[in-house]
């Protein structure tokens, strides 16, 4: 393939986009070992600290809808400088805040500046490449996106342990200022001038319109939020699931998320090299399949080998991390693909459709069944297999 003028070497825009993708997860999951001592300290309860991730993720998925639609019209450099630089600043205020109250108003503005480095990388991985191409990067992206959730709760417990909470923040703040000099320093526009389209109120709503009205749309990102969400329920429940129900500290958390994120990459890989051997139809089949198999283990576990130890308890989650990033890049595509002028806003829209229903699973689902290590396999299998039956049954697949 020939190089763009000006664009970083090919393991250089790996690296970047990868990192840019990890940021707004790393912001979730450094959080989840301090949960504890946060709930003490602000006088709250555990119920009000689930709180602090339902109003980042829905504050994210509101602005989602407009990261991808104003890198359409402005560029991409432009959106990503200023969302890293909010970012930064609402990292400050989470770190300095005075109560719970001032913590979620932090929180939300966190959460509004998040979602800029994958929606908007994503839409990057699009302007440059193709095919094959593209979906092999994308895989790579999900690859170094896979090691935020891995790294950040162990990074989270070890700094509640050694230090006080608020020093998480700080090192949020770190990061994002990383992010912002590299993006300055080394990704240069990739959306030309001539292939912006304007922005307006007015416009972005027929556009909106139009992708919910889309039927093959709505479904892929249907399918794509449901799956990834059988997933997320226990991300979110990671406290209740590893200090209650495995018995583990808050240094402890790799236990469920190295084995996990560790599915989570050896199946973005294997989704990139699989590009171009198989149709990215027979490659989503395969992943619904291997998602199948992870709820079945899991729920059988769960109904006759209690109670939950480890390293058995988290298998079935490191089955389930293959083969949903190993249908996620294909249909990230597809979808990227029905509206070529407008990546941007088709990013967007995913993200939006994704984390809307994930700050719900958040905040609501999973303080519903985190009490009990079968409620949770059950509603994770409810989610997954709805995947698969829209999957299965909704309707023309891609490149059918």
């Amino acid at each position: 393939m020939t190089r763009a003028p000006h664009i970083p070497s090919r393991g250089r825009l790996t690296a970047l986009l990868g990192a840019l993708a990890m940021f707004g997860a790393f912001s979730i999951d450094t959080m989840f070992p301090a949960f504890p001592v946060m709930a003490v300290e602000l006088g709250v309860d555990r119920a009000a600290m689930n709180q602090v991730i339902s109003v980042y993720m829905a504050a994210y998925a509101a602005m989602s809808l407009f990261h991808g639609p104003i890198s359409d019209a402005i560029g991409r450099r432009p959106v990503l400088l200023t969302g890293l630089a909010l970012f930064a600043l609402a990292s400050i205020g989470c770190a300095l805040a005075p109560d719970y109250t001032w913590l979620l108003v932090f929180r939300a503005l966190q959460g509004v500046s998040a979602g800029v480095g994958i929606i908007v990388g994503r839409a990057v991985i699009r302007d440059l490449l193709q095919g094959e191409h593209a979906q092999r990067l994308m895989s790579q992206v999900s690859m170094i996106f896979g090691l935020a959730p891995a790294l950040a709760p162990i990074i989270g417990g070890w700094l509640v342990t050694y230090a006080h909470w608020r020093s998480i923040f700080w090192l949020l703040l770190g990061f994002g200022l990383l992010m912002l000099a590299a993006v300055a320093l080394a990704l240069p526009e990739t959306h030309p001038r001539e292939a912006r389209v304007g922005f307006s109120a007015a416009g972005l709503w027929r556009t909106k319109r139009a992708m919910l009205g889309n039927p093959g749309f709505m479904r892929l990102a249907a399918i794509t939020t449901l799956n990834f969400a059988s997933l997320f329920l226990y991300i979110s429940s990671t406290p209740a699931f590893v200090i209650d129900h495995l018995g583990l500290d808050a240094r402890s958390f790799g236990w469920y998320f190295i084995p996990t994120i560790s599915g989570m990459m050896l199946g973005a890989f294997t989704s990139g090299r699989l590009a171009g051997r198989l149709p990215g139809s027979r490659i989503a089949t395969l992943g619904f399949m291997v998602c199948a198999l992870s709820m079945v283990l899991n729920l059988t576990y769960n109904l006759w080998l209690e109670p939950p130890r480890v390293p058995w308890a988290v298998v079935p989650m490191m089955v389930n991390a293959f083969g949903v990033a190993l249908v996620f890049p294909v249909l990230t595509l597809a979808m990227l693909d029905m509206y070529p002028r407008q990546r941007g806003a088709a990013s967007s829209m995913q993200a939006f459709i994704s984390l809307g229903f994930n700050a719900l699973v958040a905040g609501v689902l999973a303080a519903q069944v985190d009490h009990s290590p079968l409620a949770l396999a059950m509603a994770s299998a409810v989610l997954s297999l709805s995947a698969l039956a829209l999957w299965r049954f909704g309707g023309p697949r891609i490149g059918d």
